[in-house]
C-alpha cells in the first residue's frame, strides 16, 4: 500500500510534467506566431507591450507593465494573448477618447543614426564626450525655440513645443548646429520625426498614443531625414516653411521598409527639405 509521502511525491512529479509539457507549448514558435497573427487582426496596437506602448497612463499599460516584469520579456503564447487582450481594452479606451490630453502639442523626436556602432569601436570616453557635444547642439536651440525637453533617450531626445512653427524652426536650427559636430572625423548624422497631437501631460512627461505616432514618424527618417506628419504640417502657419527656406516632399514607403504599425490610417508622413533657390 503506497504511502501518503509516496502518493505526494508521484503527484508533484505529475504536475511537474505538466507544466513542462505547458511551458514547451507556451514558447513553442509556432503557438507563438499563430498568437501573433491573431493579435495583427485585433482591433489596436498590435506591437502593445514594447516600451513605447507601455510608457503611458492608464490601467490596461500599468497591467502591461507588469506582464512585461513577470515574464521577463520573454517570448510567450500566454503572453501575446494577454498583451492582445490588453491591446483591445486599450483601443475601446482611445476611441472613448480616455487617455488624451486637453490641448494639442507638437511632439519631436529625435535619434542619432549608426551611433551604437560607432560607440562600440570609439570606446566610453570619446561616446560620452560626443553625447555632450550633441546634446548642447541639440537642444540649445530647441529650448531657444520654446521647446521642452521631456526626456533624454540615450542618443536622442524628445521635446514638447506648443506650436508646430517653434518645432520645425528648431528642428532646423538644431541640424544646422549639428553639422558643426565631428569628434576624431566622426560626424553624427541625425533622424527627427515630428507629430502633432493631444497626448496627456502626466507629471514632467507626455504620454499617450500621439507620442507613439511621433516616435513612429522618426523611424521612417532612414539615415538621417527630418520626418513631419500630416498633422503637423496643417498645424502650421501658411509661410512657416517658406519663411524657414523650406519645403516637403511625400514621403513613399521603400519596398523592403517595415510597415509602420500602431499608427492611425490616414497618417500621412512628408519628409521636410531645403527650398530649392529661385
Amino acid at each position: 500500500m503506497a504511502t501518503l509521502g509516496t502518493v505526494i511525491g508521484g503527484a508533484k512529479d505529475s504536475l511537474g510534467r505538466v507544466a513542462h509539457w505547458a511551458r514547451g507549448v507556451d514558447r513553442s514558435p509556432r503557438v507563438i506566431e499563430a498568437a501573433r497573427r491573431v493579435r495583427n487582426a485585433l482591433p489596436g496596437d498590435p506591437t502593445f507591450g514594447d516600451p513605447l506602448s507601455t510608457a503611458g497612463p492608464g490601467a490596461p499599460r500599468m497591467v502591461a507593465r507588469v506582464t512585461d516584469r513577470l515574464q521577463n520579456d520573454s517570448p510567450g503564447a500566454a503572453r501575446e494573448v494577454g498583451l492582445g487582450a490588453l491591446q483591445v481594452w486599450q483601443s475601446v479606451l482611445e476611441r472613448a477618447g480616455r487617455g488624451r490630453g486637453e490641448r494639442d502639442v507638437t511632439i519631436v523626436f529625435t535619434d542619432l543614426v549608426g551611433f551604437s556602432t560607432w560607440s562600440l569601436a570609439a570606446g566610453d570616453a570619446d561616446t560620452l564626450v560626443l553625447l555632450r557635444r550633441v546634446a548642447r547642439a541639440i537642444e540649445t536651440p530647441m529650448q531657444d525655440h520654446g521647446g521642452r525637453i521631456v526626456k533624454r533617450l540615450g542618443d536622442g531626445v524628445m521635446v514638447v513645443f506648443t506650436r508646430a512653427d517653434q518645432a520645425v524652426a528648431a528642428v532646423r536650427d538644431a541640424k544646422n548646429a549639428l553639422d558643426l559636430v565631428e569628434l576624431g572625423g566622426y560626424q553624427p548624422r541625425m533622424r527627427v520625426g515630428i507629430h502633432t497631437g493631444c497626448p496627456r501631460a502626466v507629471g514632467a512627461d507626455w504620454l499617450g498614443v500621439d507620442v507613439t505616432v511621433a516616435a513612429r514618424v522618426m523611424q521612417t527618417g532612414a539615415d538621417g531625414n527630418v520626418m513631419m506628419s500630416n498633422a503637423t504640417l496643417a498645424a502650421l502657419s501658411p509661410d512657416a516653411l517658406t519663411d524657414l527656406g523650406l519645403t516637403v516632399k511625400p514621403y513613399r514607403r521603400g519596398m523592403f521598409a517595415p510597415k509602420l504599425t500602431g499608427v492611425p490610417d490616414d497618417l500621412r508622413i512628408f519628409r521636410i527639405v531645403e527650398a530649392p533657390e529661385r
